[in-house]
């Protein structure tokens, strides 16, 4: 399989779709509401991961577009956990690409204590031979399921899927304190809110007075 020609589709997936998930927080804004997205962020998956996953289920080379749903992946960081509803949400009122999946880990977490939300998608690239329809995976979650999730995401690679019984029950009071701290903050998301925007409001009048 030549790599670099079957990749490059789901490269540039990836490009267009963090192009149009920053332009949403741009357009919040930009009218100065609040941004249920904090940052984005996006990869194409290493071949040593695709060929690793593609063994451990027994699928072909010929099937990995069709089975393989994460190839393409996007991350995109929420402030609260509200908001990644909101996001899930504007996901679904979206014409330029399908959703094929979503699979809540909020609302019903991981045994190992993983949350967040996957919407699996089917999207349109345009490429000189024509439109190729390809599965993207985006991941919606706070800020501090990120910080677990990619520290989990270490340990599993350290132990090759084998954690210790010990570090994983710590791992799980770890998941749950972070979705404490993501409960707390809620409770006080409009002091948050007002408070930024007093920031933000200082900040262009700060840079408005500046000859």
């Amino acid at each position: 399989m030549n790599w670099e020609t079957f990749l490059a589709p789901y490269s540039q997936v990836v490009d267009e779709l963090k192009v149009k998930l920053k332009g949403i927080r741009g357009q919040y804004e930009n009218s100065s509401m609040h941004s249920p997205i904090e940052f984005v962020t996006g990869r194409v998956k290493p071949i040593k991961s695709i060929l690793a996953k593609a063994r451990n289920r027994n699928i072909a080379y010929y099937a990995l577009e069709e089975q393989l749903q994460d190839i393409a992946g996007l991350r995109v960081m929420c402030p609260f956990v509200d908001d990644i509803y909101t996001v899930v949400g504007l996901l679904r009122q979206r014409e330029d690409f399908n959703i094929i999946e979503e699979k809540d880990y909020i609302t019903k977490n991981k045994e190992s204590g993983y949350r967040s939300y996957h919407v699996i998608i089917e999207y349109p690239v345009e490429t000189i031979k024509g439109v190729k329809h390809l599965l993207a995976e985006i991941q919606i979650r706070t800020l501090a399921m990120n910080f677990w999730a990619t520290n989990e995401h270490s340990l599993n690679y350290k132990y090759s899927g084998q954690i210790p019984e010990e570090i994983q029950t710590r791992l799980k009071k770890a998941a749950e304190a972070a979705f404490l701290l993501d409960e707390e903050m809620s409770k006080i998301r409009n002091e948050i809110q007002e408070a930024q925007a007093v920031f933000r409001n200082k900040n262009d009048s700060e840079t408005t007075d500046k000859p």
